[in-house]
């Protein structure tokens, strides 16, 4: 495939902007979506939908997990669609299929009103999120990747894992204003259904930008060319496998931050004594600050490459979360907060600003979306254990952290290796990502002419 051109001018680089925005709220709105959902299940859902049941908590928090189920087969599908028809299109389906199945959670009828439908339909809502959200966040980054210039890929694709932060901080401060204004009787009646009709504005918002981007070069010129791949995610298992494990063992770099809101969360409150309200605010202010310093790191690794900064943030968690650790045992608030922004807003920020470019870059363009998707995925739900495998190692002793600490220590090094026996890309053009080079002959000013093929 030849090499498309790259924006050069401040008005060329314009679509590169709107997909990172439009990226940008996509995942505010997943993380924000997924988030209000864990909130309401947890204080609101057990009498609302499963009222009179022994287990009502406890169903109602399972109904949690079904789309983690679900995230794997969308981002199957998804990638698909994405690699076969295109991105734009498939992304508009994605943000309109996770919005209406938001906006809907907060129509459903109790069961006092409809009877058993009523649960069923809440759980097929959350299978329907989760198969939207399998798609949504590789997707969002393809986007910003294609549309970028060739030097600023890392910096515009920052901005979709700086939306999930947002969506963190603001699915976890939505309900505090409702709650201190409404009633609890009115909170548990209707109140807890405000937050997930206000989703629909982020679906406004980010359906405005998308619309008005186009297919990104590298793209079109596939279409032009015939050369989509039929089956994508079979040409990604079969020639791709490495990409595919790195990516699997990378994603983990991501881990700390369930360390800090939810085992922290637990621990510093159950264990230690901890007041929920310091814990919150110190999730709250690394979300924000992650937000800013994402973006930066990812503009630092297409100035130095991604390998070093990825590389030097897994050494820095690795360090810094046994000092986390320590704080927290002790109640020691001026540790926690200091490593706690420390770990989340600059070590974890380097690794996790630039994942989603440093994956992206692994694949030719025929098979983006699918191996991506896919990759990233399976990683994630990997790493949705790590918290429960962290509160099992100090089930004998609950004040002996130090096996988390080297169980992280453990995690950033498979994560910081993967990444680092990986061929460098912050400076392949974007046409040629994903693609090896094959010598085919000298010619005849004894230069080596090479073609670019996919790697097998």
């Amino acid at each position: 495939m030849s090499e498309t051109a790259r924006p050069s001018t401040r008005a060329d680089r314009r679509p590169a902007r709107t997909a990172a925005i439009s990226g940008f709220f996509g995942t505010t709105l997943e993380y924000y979506d997924f988030l209000i959902y864990g909130t309401a299940a947890a204080l609101y859902f057990g009498p609302v939908f499963f009222p009179g049941n022994s287990y009502a908590t406890l169903l109602s928090l399972g109904s949690i997990g079904v789309a983690y189920v679900a995230r794997p087969f969308g981002a199957i599908v998804w990638g698909h669609l994405g690699d076969r028809i295109g991105r734009k299109r498939i992304l508009l389906a994605i943000l309109l299929t996770m919005g209406v199945a938001t906006f809907l959670v907060g129509c459903v009828p109790s069961t006092a009103a409809i009877g058993p439908a009523a649960p069923v339909i809440l759980i097929c809502l959350r299978v329907v999120q989760g198969i939207s959200a399998g798609g949504e966040q590789a997707g969002s980054a393809l986007l910003a990747l294609e549309h970028a210039p060739d030097n600023r890929r890392g910096f515009y694709t920052s901005w979709t894992q700086g939306g999930s932060q947002l969506g963190n901080f603001l699915a976890f401060v939505v309900f505090v204003p409702l709650a201190a204004v409404l009633p609890e009787s009115a909170m548990s009646a209707w109140g807890w259904r405000i937050p997930f009709w206000a989703s629909a504005v982020v679906v406004l918002v980010t359906f405005f930008l998308r619309r008005r981007l186009s297919e990104p070069p590298v793209r079109r010129q596939l279409e032009r060319e015939g050369l989509a791949s039929k089956v994508p995610l079979l040409a990604v298992l079969r020639d791709h496998r490495a990409a595919v494990v790195r990516i699997v063992l990378a994603s983990v770099c991501i881990a700390p931050a369930g360390l800090v809101y939810i085992f922290g969360l637990s621990y510093g409150t159950t264990v230690v004594g901890l007041g929920k309200t310091g814990l919150l605010n110190l999730v709250s202010a690394a979300s924000l600050l992650m937000v800013v310093t994402q973006p930066l790191f990812g503009l630092l690794s297409d100035r130095i490459g991604r390998k070093p900064v990825f590389v030097v943030g897994a050494a820095g968690t690795a360090v810094t979360v046994p000092l986390w650790l320590n704080g927290l045992r002790a109640g020691n608030w001026l540790q926690i907060y200091t490593f706690g922004l420390l770990l989340l807003g600059v070590f974890v920020a380097m690794t996790a600003g630039i994942v989603l470019a440093t994956f992206l870059e692994m694949f030719p363009a025929d098979i983006r979306f699918s191996g991506m998707a896919v990759s990233f995925t399976t990683g994630i739900v990997v790493t949705g254990f790590i918290p429960a495998i962290a509160q099992s190692m100090i089930q004998a002793d609950p004040h002996d952290l130090t096996p988390i600490s080297w169980l992280f220590a453990g995690i950033m090094v498979v994560s910081g290796a993967a990444i680092a026996s990986a061929r460098e890309t912050a400076r392949i053009p974007t046409a040629e990502l994903g693609m090896s080079r094959r010598r085919t002959k000298t010619g005849p000013a004894g230069n080596v002419e090479s073609s670019l093929v996919k790697p097998r």
